[in-house]
């Protein structure tokens, strides 16, 4: 992982859904005033109720210079290169961005919610499954609800009871963010050989297009890392294939159910209408398809009519019945 990607997210004070008045109000000051250590904490201590604690106050301070928001210079406290240039924008948009070029973890759980609403302990099941290396505890939700509440302070996301969803402008970064953190640099925990796995081998290669490497680890992640095919489980050797096409409906890039995990060979023949899946994922292949391909034949054709291993509700019946109506021999 490049090292100014981080696993832990920390809160700030002042609530849930104000992490980022929070954060205004330091970097104000910090600009403002330039302070040492002693009155960063000093202010703090007179800017929250209840707070009082050096450790806790420093864990923030430490975490905001570890993004870049702060920086120190001979006990001075400034602004960092991320602070400068989310000051400068002042918009939602640019923080976003930092925030996701440097914590791990934040874009994926925004697909995830785009899929539909989670609770604490189900975003924490998808943060892990997703990013194993982030570490934490399973069943931990701590960690998970640190992330649900920057993004709520952003106006990214709504809690409702006991689940959080995506709001109306969570929901229109998910719908851009698939194609504009195509090159985002993410490198996920080792493979089983101690190799690692840069985020740029996880390109869909079909039509010479790429993906963000979070959605595609999301995507992965929800078909269990196995194209239900072929049965190949490797990642290197999984793309991200489209039920209805990247081409042809961009609006659908990004949704989850749209989506579904296949080998490079099986995403290519799909593509190209050799097979496909009906409304209760069977198996249906192309007639005029024929092969001296041993794999091809015992993956593709003698599994004609089969069902085919799909999570349930997976996919939309509705782009699954589009996407087959456009095919003459179906």
């Amino acid at each position: 992982m490049p090292p100014d990607r981080l696993r832990s997210i920390v809160p700030m004070f002042g609530g849930g859904d104000h992490y980022v008045e929070t954060l205004d109000a330091i970097l104000d000051f910090v600009k403002t005033h330039h302070p040492t250590t002693e009155e960063l904490v000093g202010w703090h201590r007179g800017a929250f109720a209840n707070v009082a604690s050096r450790d806790s106050i420093m864990r923030r301070v430490k975490y905001l210079h570890r993004v870049g928001f702060l920086d120190e210079t001979d006990d001075r406290w400034g602004l960092g290169d991320a602070g400068q240039e989310y000051r400068a924008a002042g918009d939602i948009s640019t923080l976003l961005r930092i925030m996701c070029d440097r914590n791990v973890g934040l874009r994926s759980l925004m697909y995830a919610l785009a899929a539909g609403p989670m609770t604490l302990s189900e975003v924490s099941e998808q943060q892990l499954d997703t990013h194993p290396e982030l570490g934490w505890s399973e069943g931990e939700t701590d960690m998970a609800k640190q992330r649900v509440n920057w993004l709520r302070s952003m106006g990214l996301v709504e809690q409702h009871g006991d689940e959080y969803q995506l709001s109306a402008d969570g929901r229109q970064f998910v719908e851009s963010a698939v194609t504009e953190w195509a090159d985002s640099e993410w490198t996920p925990s080792v493979d089983a050989s101690g190799t690692a796995m840069h985020a740029g081998m996880y390109e869909a290669t079909t039509h010479a297009r790429s993906v963000d490497p979070e959605f595609r680890a999301t995507v992965l992640s929800r078909h269990d890392r196995t194209c239900p095919i072929s049965g190949v489980d490797h990642p290197w050797l999984l793309d991200v294939a489209h039920v209805l096409s990247w081409s042809d409906y961009p609006d659908h890039r990004a949704d989850l159910s749209n989506v579904l995990a296949l080998s490079k060979t099986h995403h290519a023949a799909f593509d190209r209408e050799l097979f496909t899946i009906d409304r209760d994922y069977r198996l249906r292949v192309n007639p005029e398809f024929e092969t001296e391909s041993d794999v091809l034949q015992r993956t593709i054709i003698d599994r004609a009519g089969e069902r085919v291993s799909i999570p349930e509700e997976s996919l939309k019946p509705e782009y699954v019945a589009q996407h087959n109506a456009a095919l003459e021999w179906v």
